[in-house]
């Protein structure tokens, strides 16, 4: 199966896919993450540059799948919901004028993956959502949404939305689609699909997918003991953050002393710094999940760990290694060098079991499945 990946980052959409599937085209404008991309998958078909730039002449072949996991960040609190109208989310655009200009070329992706985060299915007061429907409806896709929590295969809190467009000539097995389930579908999203044009409904469908074998591994899990690319506070740094905490905090991690000190045990828990009512305070979770990666936009983004072990207490930044195995990715996955750049291509991707379990379920089996019913857009 052939495929094109847009706004690639580290490539781990690709990692997602897995050996079976073939890489035509792959785009991506920031060189750092591109040199993580070619590190780790080569550089044959990676153009590095602006997707505005692309040219269908650039995209070889016939794919069965082209995956966009455009930029979120004006979809979202960070970018104050702008939309599609700005400048880093507004590239969806240029990417769907690519995908136009290959349909009337007839080589229309048999199926279009975007994947991007939970608030574009709100931003912009819903109209965001309600635009990328009328583009896929436009286009003649039958398509629907789901909304995947990775915590469900890792231990991070990231809960992601994605559209998955089906070429309206391609059969698609009965099993895959049917009536909204909470599985997938939370109210937020069911909501968003009322709010849609008479047209984009006529080619929406419920996707169905199984639920994934319960997870095994909890954040303490993946926790380095010595860890490569950070190293842990001194006594006084640590002392520093736990004064940061409210009560209500403080109390948590109290309560995990306590618990690792008669039990013997290890837990571990994420820390980010916030300023509540002007004043700057540390937070914590002992609940065996990570926060949400995020890009390092400032020491504010990046996540601080607290490891509690025997009742002692130590703290540190997340480790670059750390925050690949909470995006799924391999430990023979390499990353860079500096820091924060490693830190970046883990928090501006997709989690890769993630991608699998859609891969596997949905996509593959609309791809591979000959005796599959054709679905037309309603009346």
């Amino acid at each position: 199966m052939d495929f094109y990946e847009f706004f690639a980052g580290g490539g781990m959409a690709r990692a997602g896919l897995g050996a079976e599937w073939n890489c035509l085209f792959a785009n991506d404008i920031d060189q750092k993450k591109a040199t993580t991309y070619t590190t780790n998958w080569g550089g044959e078909e990676l153009f590095i540059g602006d997707v505005a730039t692309v040219t269908t002449e650039q995209l070889p072949g016939y794919a069965d799948l082209a995956w966009a996991s455009f930029p979120c960040q004006d979809l979202s609190l960070a970018g104050d919901y702008i939309g599609l109208k700005g400048d880093r989310s507004g590239t969806f655009w240029s990417f769907w004028k690519l995908m136009k200009a290959a349909i009337a070329e007839g080589r229309a992706p048999r199926i279009i993956v975007l994947e991007n985060v939970y608030g574009a299915i709100t931003s912009n007061g819903g109209k965001d959502f309600q635009a990328i429907a009328s583009a896929f409806s436009g286009a003649n896709y039958i398509f629907g949404a789901i909304v995947m929590d990775a915590r469900r295969w890792v231990p991070q809190s990231r809960p992601r939305m994605f559209f998955v467009g089906v070429r309206n000539d391609i059969p698609i097995p009965t099993e895959l689609y049917g009536e909204a389930s909470t599985e997938w579908h939370p109210k937020t999203l069911i909501e968003a699909v009322d709010g849609m044009s008479k047209t984009a409904k006529r080619h929406w469908v419920w996707w169905n997918l199984p639920a994934p074998s319960k997870r095994t591994r909890n954040f303490v899990d993946l926790i380095e003991d010595k860890p490569k690319g950070c190293n842990w506070h001194s006594k006084d740094e640590t002392e520093y953050l736990i004064s940061l905490m409210t009560p209500k905090n403080r109390q948590k991690l109290e309560d995990a002393i306590a618990t690792t000190k008669a039990s013997k045990s290890r837990v571990v828990g994420g820390v980010y710094r916030r300023t509540r009512d002007g004043q700057q305070r540390a937070e914590i979770r002992f609940d065996n999940i990570a926060g949400c990666l995020r890009t390092p936009s400032g020491g504010s983004s990046r996540q601080t760990i607290m490891l509690v072990e025997k009742g002692s207490v130590r703290s540190r930044l997340l480790s670059p290694r750390e925050a690949a195995r909470l995006m799924g990715l391999p430990d023979n996955y390499k990353l860079p060098q500096r820091y924060n750049e490693a830190y970046h291509v883990c928090g501006d991707g997709v989690v890769v079991p993630a991608v699998r379990h859609l891969a596997e379920n949905l996509v593959e089996k609309i791809l591979e499945d000959e005796g599959a019913v054709q679905i037309a857009a309603a009346e």
